[in-house]
């Protein structure tokens, strides 16, 4: 059920969110009869040009966790927080989430192959793709890419479709990694899989092996149940549907 409701949500509409708004209006109407019948100021009346329906988040959760992206972006923070990072640069990682814990201590040249308009302070944009990043060999001492290489080559980001389009990249952000310098990469994991177009699901061994000029540091796992696992095995990984591989790698 849950993978038919995922195949009918990406082909058309989330009918669940559709279902909650229906139910969601009885409460509407009542709260709206209510605040009228209670509201005494003039400046904050009731407006039929002004409604904003939104009554259906009570049936949500508490706030939104974007699965593997919070706890990925929190770890990954962490670790450059702990390292007393101050000059970090990213490849196409959530800006909203994990560049944006970042800058509070770490000034952050951030690359993505879409445009940025907003102008961040301590934010240097470049736009560019991973493929081809703007930087020079072994110029890069502290280096992160979650969750963007299971996408390459599958043309979701207007990128050009190259089944090889993963190990491209990894290739391209081993070039710009310095002697010495950290990798951060994150990639989902579980059973070996392509879920066109969306992304690509890894054994872990896979992405050791294309990596294999780096070495492997540490390795966490995101599992199933959104738990990181710090003493996960590369079999605990292959056991998961939808994991999350979390790798740190140096030159």
């Amino acid at each position: 059920m849950k993978r038919l409701y995922s195949i009918f949500n990406s082909l058309f509409f989330d009918y669940i969110a559709v279902i909650n708004k229906y139910r969601a209006l009885p409460y509407f109407l009542r709260n709206m009869m209510q605040y009228n019948r209670l509201n005494q100021d003039k400046g904050l009346r009731f407006h039929l040009k002004n409604i904003f329906y939104k009554a259906e988040d009570r049936f949500g959760e508490a706030g939104s966790i974007s699965g593997h992206y919070f706890y990925q972006d929190l770890w990954a923070a962490k670790y450059l927080y702990e390292h007393k990072i101050i000059d970090h640069v990213d490849v196409g990682s959530r800006l909203d989430g994990f560049i944006a814990h970042i800058l509070l201590f770490s000034k952050v040249c951030y690359v993505d192959v879409r445009p940025l308009k907003a102008e961040i302070k301590g934010l240097d944009f470049k736009q560019g793709s991973v493929l081809s990043l703007p930087f020079q060999d072994n110029s890069i001492q502290s280096l992160s890419c979650l969750h963007v290489i299971e996408h390459v080559g599958l043309g979701r980001y207007g990128d050009l479709v190259d089944p090889e389009g993963y190990i491209k990249a990894a290739k391209e952000l081993i070039r710009v990694l310095g002697y010495g310098g950290t990798l951060l990469i994150s990639v989902p994991v579980g059973r070996m899989r392509l879920c066109f177009d969306a992304h690509r699901i890894f054994d872990p061994q896979v992405i050791v092996n294309i990596f294999s000029e780096l070495k492997l540091q540490e390795f966490l796992l995101i599992d199933d149940n959104n738990k990181i696992l710090s003493n996960a095995s590369f079999d605990d990984a292959r056991n998961c549907n939808y994991g999350c591989g979390l790798f740190v790698f140096k030159k």
